[in-house]
């Protein structure tokens, strides 16, 4: 079967992961089937203009979930964090519902989206969370690919965490502390991939990242591409326990989450993978300049 011909159901098709890869595939020929919960939102109309199947369902409901993957060759599954900033309720209920809805279907390849390190057995609740749909996934037998991507960039361009948000997560880094990084381009990219090329990629896990930097280095090249200081100051202990931020392990982390992806070995696999200089050029510079200068208006 070519690849036009063959579907991919798409979860959380409206958000960054999610859209990215739905939009990665789109760009390689594969059919898309999103789904969303609205299909006259903004990012889903523009997903149907870009050529997806748009189908209304939601992950919490098992009967939607079975129609959608009814028929597909893959599923890109990737759900809301049970904490900040979105507080889904019942992320690993959703995530398993995904990968039963896929199994009862006959999908022969999901590509889950989980985190790095959730094998490590982290103790943070929303890394223990993507470890259970990971196992549940196993014990399905699913043919599976494990994405487990470090931190966005574009997470310091965010609302909550971004470099004028209330929490901003440069402010959590200690000097000197290393921090790993993907633009969610990349782990749209890196779905393309496994897709495309299941004798290579079912089976595996792979923790992705593209750059490492420190905090430092990350701040000056934030602070040069908007073309103006960052603000940086302490965050209340009480508000980081709010978001979920374990306060120890941030201070005694060299490496900020411990990611441990082999960034070298992860560019072979894709020669375009952007380092965060590039994602700056691409796309992360005008985000920064956009809310700076929203926050000036």
């Amino acid at each position: 079967m070519a690849t036009t011909e063959k579907i991919v159901l798409v979860t959380g098709a409206t958000g960054q992961q999610g859209g990215a890869t739905a939009r990665r595939l789109l760009a390689d020929g594969w059919r898309v089937r999103a789904l969303v919960r609205d299909p006259s939102t903004p990012a889903a109309r523009a997903l149907a203009e870009a050529g997806a199947e748009l189908v209304k369902g939601d992950m919490g409901d098992r009967a939607s979930l079975d129609a959608a993957a009814e028929g597909a060759y893959g599923v890109f599954s990737v759900q809301p964090a049970q904490d900040a900033p979105h507080f889904a309720e019942g992320e690993v209920r959703l995530g398993v519902n995904v990968a039963d809805a896929a199994h009862a279907a006959g999908v022969r390849h999901l590509v889950y989206a989980s985190v790095g390190g959730a094998e490590r057995r982290s103790g943070i609740s929303h890394w223990e969370s993507k470890w259970e749909i990971e196992q549940h996934i196993a014990r399905l037998g699913l043919p599976a690919t494990i994405l487990r991507p470090v931190m966005f960039m574009e997470n310091h361009a965010s609302p909550q965490f971004g470099v004028l948000g209330p929490t901003p997560l440069i402010n959590m880094m200690q000097p000197g502390t290393t921090v790993q990084l993907i633009a969610v381009t990349d782990i749209g990219a890196f779905a393309g991939l496994a897709f495309a090329d299941p004798g290579r990629y079912v089976g595996e896990a792979l923790e992705i990242a593209g750059d490492e930097l420190t905090v430092e280095r990350l701040v000056d090249a934030i602070s040069q591409a908007a073309d103006r200081p960052l603000p940086r100051g302490p965050i209340s202990e009480e508000l980081l326990s709010e978001q979920g931020v374990d306060l120890g392990n941030v201070r005694r982390a060299r490496s900020f989450g411990g990611w441990q992806a082999d960034i070298p070995a992860l560019r072979e696999l894709h020669p375009g993978l952007m380092d965060f200089a590039t994602w700056l050029e691409r796309e992360g510079a005008a985000r920064f300049k956009a809310i700076f200068a929203a926050q000036e208006g």
